[in-house]
């Protein structure tokens, strides 16, 4: 009798066991759709006075399905990097980066860049 209760105790045990894999994976894997899209600015830092008006725009994006500078559509590479040349005007420059997820989500990050000389 005992030797039955101890196959069933651990068949119930690795029945669970496997639930709350499978359980636990899933909420893993569905972290990405949950926290929305990310952006992270590496180069330049946002304030930074420059004296050369040619300035690429580096960073990396995550859980996106659409990504823009300035309502211009730009693209990322397979590891959600990007980069992007641009042209400062002298003076006080003002660059909106946006991306949006497949939710329709967004987030919005202002680059703000001041070029230290004329053209």
């Amino acid at each position: 009798m005992y030797h039955q209760d101890g196959k069933v105790l651990i068949k119930i045990i690795v029945i669970i066991l496997i639930i709350v894999g499978i359980g636990g994976y899933s909420l893993y894997q569905a972290k990405n759709l949950i926290s929305g899209p990310k952006i992270s600015l590496a180069w330049p830092q946002n304030g930074a006075t420059l004296d050369n008006p040619a300035v690429a725009i580096k960073g990396m994006a995550k859980n996106i399905a659409y990504i823009s500078l300035n309502d211009r559509q730009i693209f990322v590479d397979k590891d959600g990097n990007f980069n992007e040349e641009l042209l400062l005007a002298p003076g006080y420059n003002i660059w909106k980066l946006e991306a949006k997820d497949k939710f329709g989500r967004n987030v919005v990050k202002k680059i703000e860049l001041v070029l230290n000389k004329a053209l």
